[in-house]
Formats: structure tokens, sequence, C-alpha cells
């Protein structure tokens, strides 16, 4: 497997331990436990689960943990008025929410990949509209966070 194919594989099984986070009141030392030991990498309820960058898994998920209050903020504030982010869909707060800790603080992947790897992950589990609103928010926060990687110098 690639380097891309491991990391697709962490995003995708930090989003599923921060969703059964939220929804299962788990906690993330127990979680990423979990998630190493019987998911990644294996055969779940026959569905083969993809290998993952374990370390790269523990930073996502441990870096959203430690700073969703900088994480939650930022979502909030790309979100459409009106919207928090306490009323989006949990499987898609968690996309939200590692995308956002991706583009804040792993300065070393590229903003567009960011974007288009969460959007890739939200494909997994959606087929309608909350693939553009990922790509919309996502985008946005990138801009926010990275302006530099988006500047276009003037002709």
């Amino acid at each position: 497997m690639s380097r891309a194919e491991m990391r697709r594989g962490a995003r995708l099984a930090a989003v599923q331990a921060l969703y059964q986070m939220e929804v299962g009141g788990r906690g993330v030392v127990e979680a990423m436990a979990e998630f190493e030991h019987f998911w990644i990498g294996k055969e779940v309820e026959e569905i083969e689960l993809p290998k993952a960058e374990l370390n790269f898994f523990r930073d996502l998920l441990g870096g959203v943990v430690s700073e969703q209050r900088l994480v939650d903020r930022a979502v909030d504030d790309a979100l459409a008025s009106g919207w928090p982010l306490k009323r989006v869909e949990a499987v898609v707060r968690a996309v939200l929410r590692a995308g956002a800790y991706e583009l804040a603080f792993r300065k070393d992947v590229p903003a567009r990949a960011v974007i288009s790897e969460y959007v890739a992950v939200t494909r997994t589990f959606y087929q309608g509209e909350e693939i553009g609103m990922v790509n919309a928010v996502l985008d946005k926060l990138a801009r926010d966070f990275r302006a530099e990687e988006f500047d276009v110098p003037a002709a």
C-alpha cells in the first residue's frame, strides 16, 4: 500500500473513531486502542477496513480532541449562518472536525490534498449534498488557515 492510501485509511479511521466517541461516549484513549486493535486493517461484519498509518491516525484523533475548542469554533464560523456545528449530522461533524484539525495543524499536507481526501472520506458515507457541504466548508477553512497556499500573484 502506498503512503497516500495508508493516510486515507488513517483519515477514515479517525472519522469513524470520532463518531464512535461522540455517539458512544468513549474517551480518546479507549477509542484509539479499540480502532488500532479491532478495526484498522481488519474485516468487520464482512467489510474490509483499510490499513492505516497509525502515527497519522493517532495524531488526527488526539489532535481533534486536544484542539476541539479551536476546531469547533473554526468550523462553526465556516458553516452557513444559523447552522451551527451541533446541528450537523454526527458523521459530517466528525469529517469536518478532522479536516479542520488537519488544515490548522498539519501544514506538511497541502490544503488542496486535505480537502480532496476528506471529500473522498465523505463519499464513503454519503452520495448527496453532504459531499458539497464538506468541500465548501473545508475550502473556506483552508483559505482561512492557509491563505498563502491560495494566493495567486497578480499578472
